[in-house]
Order: C-alpha cells, then structure tokens, then sequence
C-alpha cells in the first residue's frame, strides 16, 4: 500500500523522495492547479512564494549546518538548488522558476512517486504525511482542529516587491554586499537623512489593504511588513532592512545614511527583488511610496509585495518531535504547518517525515536527530514549547543546548557548534543504516 502526501510544496517534495528512496510507493497530493491558493502562480511544485532565497549558506550559521544536515540526508531540493541557483552572496537564492521546473521533472519522472493533482478535503486511511504547508485548505484545517483537539493557529505571511532591472536608474546605484566587500551580488540604493525621512514618513502614512473581520491580525515577527517595522519608529529600518552597515557608496567614499537593497531574481538578472519589503500596502501605495527610494523612480513592478494568511497547528499539543501527531499515530506531519519557518526549516522537516514514515511502513521506530544537529533542534523545540502563545521558530544556535564547556569570542563558539552538530548528524545517518 502507498505512502500518501498531501501537499506538492517543499515539505511534501522531500517527504515523498525520502520515501521513494526507501524503496516504497508514494501517491503525492498537490491541489495546484485545479485548486489555486492566494500566493502561488503556478502548478508547479516547490513554488516559491515570498523569496527567490533559501537563506544563509555561512559554514557557522545555524541556516548553513541546517542546510549541510540536509545534503547529509540526501535532500532532492538543494540538488535543485544548485542547479537553479543565482548569485546572492552567502545566501543561496535561485531562479525560482528554474527551481520549481527542475523539482516538479525531478519528482515526476521518479519511479516510485505518483503525483495526483487533486484537493484532498478529507484525511486518507493508512499511513500519510500532512506537508500542506501555510495555505491548507479550508476543508482539510475544519477535520485537522476536529482531529488534534487543540484547533490551528495563523498569522500573516507577506511577499516583497519584484521589479526589472532594466527599469531601474543604475547611475543612482552600486553594487556590493554588506559582508564581501568586493560583490557584486547585491544592487544598492543608498539614501541620505533627508530621503531616507520621506520616506519613512511616506511609508508610516501609506494605505494598507484591509483585513477580513474573520482574521484577526498575528503577524508573524520574523517576517513583518516594511510599514509595521516602519511604525515603530523612524530609526527602526536604519538598523534593520535598510542598515547601511559594511557597505560604502562609490561616489561619496563614506557609508550612506541607510540603504534599500536589491537581490537578483533571476538567472539573467532581468528582475530584482526588494531585500526585506514584505508588504501589505495597496499596489498604488507600493508604486507611489517605493519609487521614492533612489534609483526606482520609474520602476516597473513585475510582482507586488502581498500578504496572505498562514496556518499552522499548535505542535506542542499535536505531535512529537518525531512529527507524528499523537492521536493517530499513522499521521505525520511537515513543513510549515508543523511550526517551523522558513523555506530550508519546512524542507528539512520535510526529510525527517519521510524518513519516519518509510520507518512505519518497514515496521520500525520512528526516530528524531540528536538535539544539538539543528533539525533535531527545531523538531524537539516544536513539540515541546509552551502551548501559550506559540509561534513559528527558525534555525537559530538559540534553540541548541549550550556547549559543554564555556568557548569565546561568539565565532569560535559557533564553530564549534557547527562542528558538533554535523558530527552528531553523522553518527545518527550511521545509527540509521544499522537499523
């Protein structure tokens, strides 16, 4: 009998490879295009909605272990990835694209894997993987809250702004990263105290779209709009999205006052989108405020920044951090519905269902990495938080035990850390294939 996942995002990709490789049939659901949610554009699977980046690839960063764990464990989407991929720096960002074609040819040309386009509004029998990601439909979260007892929690999720290149004033800009001085990954727009004002003002003043009555507002704090971020204060984007820190204007020879950056979007470079600008102004706001910003004042937009609900169960009182849900044991859970966040989070969650439901079907214990490799991290952190107010968490060396014994300065400790969960990882891939 076939392994069924619901859900063709990057959760679901992984778990229904993962499974494959284990030798066992899997029918993958995904509903696009026959059923379309709010942020995707196509029926592609491993769309990428909100960024074209999968976050840091830094050797010491708590993103790039969790990034070196999943190669470990044989993740189809970062084989993908680098196929895809467009130059951002330290950061691994694709032609989105060009990703989503070269996952969705990879997995239907797979031999074990059956890709049904179809909306699934009711739990199938047997054993199957929820990887219905942030957009799940209505019908499937109603017998999700009826089935875990504990109900869903959201906040809003938002998209920055897309424009093309060829619309932008380069002479305004340059190009360069804030941490490799000699890149040119990243275009920039450096403003001084008085445009940097307007701006803000302009953005603090600007009109959001509305809200239905029926969603309340829990916005998420690790991906907040620009104007929230803004609201908080005039010097709040000065030392957030817009800090000019490791980063020198050509022209002047000094740092500028703040800078809005531009990441590629495309292999070509045809298109850039606006570094952390995630966005629920209405369209018109967007062009009127964002083409204040030097360099874009005859911007032509592609895609505009967006906002959209997201939903996520309340995992400590749902499921293990193996991720299977502790009501039905048959039933694991992965990606952002689990309360991760963050693209290579979901994918990695993503890995592990796989591999625990592939366990099931072989008649074995599910199992979870050590808690100092960061997927172990994240699953125990999930699954064992406090119900209260629980929000989705990232890969971060906050949620990993401490080392043994004390380390400084911060770049050794991380070293180290790194060091420790990727040895830990591989003593876990041994123990996994003696069992």
């Amino acid at each position: 009998m076939a392994v069924e996942v619901i859900g063709g995002g990057l959760a679901g990709v992984e778990a229904a490879w993962q499974i494959a490789r284990a030798g066992l049939e899997v029918v993958l659901h995904e509903m696009r295009p026959e059923v379309m949610t709010p942020a995707h554009r196509t029926g592609l699977l491993a769309e990428l909605v909100c960024s074209n980046s999968l976050g840091s690839e830094h050797p010491h960063s708590a993103p790039g272990v969790l990034k070196a764990e999943m190669r470990l464990l044989g993740s189809v989407l970062l084989e993908c990835a680098e196929e895809a991929r467009v130059p951002a720096g330290r950061a691994l960002a694709v032609d989105r694209e060009a990703f989503a074609r070269r996952v969705t040819e990879r997995i239907e040309s797979a031999a074990r894997i059956r890709v049904v386009r179809e909306e699934v509004r009711h739990l199938p029998e047997g054993l199957v993987v929820v990887a219905t990601g942030p957009l799940t439909s209505p019908a499937l979260v109603e017998e999700l809250e009826c089935l875990t007892g504990a109900g869903t929690l959201y906040f809003f999720d938002a998209a920055s702004p897309i424009v093309t290149r060829e619309s932008l004033d380069l002479d305004r800009m340059f190009w360069g990263s804030r941490y490799q001085p000699h890149s040119w990954d990243y275009l920039n727009a450096p403003l001084d105290e008085e445009a940097y004002l307007a701006f803000w003002g302009a953005l603090v003043e600007a009109e959001r779209h509305p809200r239905h009555d029926f969603e309340p507002e829990h916005l998420f704090e690790g991906c907040l709009p620009i104007e929230e971020l803004a609201r908080r204060g005039p010097d709040v984007l000065r030392f957030g999205p817009l800090k000019p820190v490791g980063l020198v204007d050509p022209r002047t020879g000094r740092m500028p006052y703040a800078v809005v950056q531009l990441r590629r979007e495309d292999r070509e470079g045809r298109l850039f989108n606006l570094v952390g600008f995630q966005t629920n102004l209405k369209w018109s706001e967007q062009r009127r405020v964002f083409r204040m910003i030097p360099g874009l004042e005859r911007c032509e937009f592609v895609r505009y920044g967006v906002m959209h609900r997201n939903t996520y169960l309340c995992a400590p009182l749902v499921m293990e951090p193996t991720l299977l849900c502790r009501r039905r044991p048959s039933l694991l859970f992965a990606g952002q519905i689990t309360g991760v966040e963050g693209y290579m989070e979901s994918a990695a969650t993503g890995i592990l269902a796989g591999l625990n439901a592939a366990r099931l079907a072989r008649g074995l214990e599910p199992v979870v990495p050590p808690r100092d490799t960061v997927l172990g991290a994240l699953c125990h952190y999930i699954a064992e938080a406090r119900p209260d107010g629980f929000q989705p968490m990232n890969a971060s060396w906050g949620i990993l035990p401490p080392l043994e014994h004390r380390v400084r300065p911060r770049r050794r400790r991380r070293e180290e850390m790194a060091r420790r969960a990727l040895g830990s990882m591989e003593v876990f891939l041994r123990t996994l294939a003696n069992s």
